[in-house]
């Protein structure tokens, strides 16, 4: 009703001025029968009032549709009425609906193809570094070790930058399957042994009972990575130790991963899972990017599992991630 007064309100106005002009030269050219002046803008005000009633009424489900929010695109093809203006807006939403499938079409290509040669460029690129560090091997110290850091950083930049790419797909690249929890913590531990030694800290596992949950293990082990990189690089030259516990709380299996380090400042905390936010400790530390929380908070997020912070500056910060009950596969 609103989108149709406000449509037909110049011509309400232009209908009354119109009446009152009437009646006015009735009267300045000596009428002064005001019945006959009244009876003439009623007869009026009556057509006019019809005209509207049949005009909002025959075109209900026309104005209708208008005020109305699309639920989905393929509402873009309903019709109304057969009235030539309903009949342009409904070509017109076809026209721009095949428009924007055609382009969405070119856009999901171009990152499709983005996402192929990201995938191509990585692995690529690890060529190259695994051979730079075995000619490392030769060298004496410490320049073998120097090399060596420096390819494990690019390493793990290399690896961000692919499941960047990979989490604009993600859902295609999901494999769902019982994993040993203990299992891969001690295989990402392996992995980074080498970042414990030239960091001086080093992990402690404390595991109450073995658990084992539904979940994807590339992710998840690039997940634990992530929270174990963080907690180390943070706890450098303060602690010598992280703790990675495994225990189950409520039906749930719970992996947390806590350190002794700097700790994540109050004003921090709200943002340091948005993407590129590096915070007040990150800015400290050149090999921070601000995307490792936000990509594992995002894995969890399409895998079901929760993710918790708690930290304290100057006494830690402790990260877990919670498996639904559903996907905790541990026989009690």
């Amino acid at each position: 009703m609103k989108l149709f007064l406000r449509e037909h309100i110049l011509l309400i106005t232009m209908q009354v001025i119109q009446f009152a002009i009437i009646f006015s030269i009735y009267w300045l050219d000596g009428y002064h029968d005001h019945r006959t002046g009244l009876y003439a803008v009623f007869l009026g005000l009556f057509i006019l009032l019809c005209y509207l009633f049949y005009n909002y009424y025959s075109r209900y489900h026309f104005y209708k549709r208008l005020c109305s929010p699309l639920e989905s695109l393929d509402d873009s093809f309903r019709r109304t009425e057969q009235a030539p203006i309903s009949e342009a807006l409904d070509q017109l939403l076809i026209d721009q609906y095949k428009l924007y499938q055609n382009k969405l079409k070119q856009l999901e290509h171009g990152q499709e193809q983005h996402l192929e040669f990201m995938d191509q460029w990585v692995h690529q690129m690890k060529t190259p570094l695994s051979v730079i560090e075995l000619a490392a091997q030769n060298l004496d110290e410490p320049d073998s070790s120097n090399i060596r850091e420096e390819t494990d950083r690019m390493k793990t930049g290399l690896n961000t930058i692919l499941y960047m790419a990979r989490l604009r797909s993600v859902e295609q690249d999901f494999h769902i399957k019982p994993v040993d929890l203990s299992k891969i913590i001690h295989e990402v531990n392996g992995e980074n042994k080498r970042f414990y030694i030239r960091n001086r800290v080093y992990p402690k596992l404390q595991l109450d009972k073995d658990l084992t949950v539904e979940t994807d293990e590339k992710w998840l082990f690039f997940m634990i990575s992530q929270l174990i990189n963080n907690a180390v690089k943070y706890s450098a030259g303060i602690s010598d130790r992280i703790l990675l516990k495994l225990f189950e709380k409520d039906g749930q299996a719970v992996l947390e991963v806590s350190d002794n380090g700097v700790g994540i400042p109050e004003t921090d905390k709200k943002r340091v899972f948005a993407p590129f936010y590096t915070g007040e400790n990150g800015r400290n530390y050149r090999e921070s990017t601000g995307m490792g929380l936000y990509l594992t908070k995002k894995a969890a997020e399409h895998l079901g599992h929760r993710i918790e912070l708690n930290s304290q500056v100057g006494q830690g910060t402790s990260v877990k991630i919670i498996f639904a009950s559903t996907q905790n596969l541990t026989k009690v």
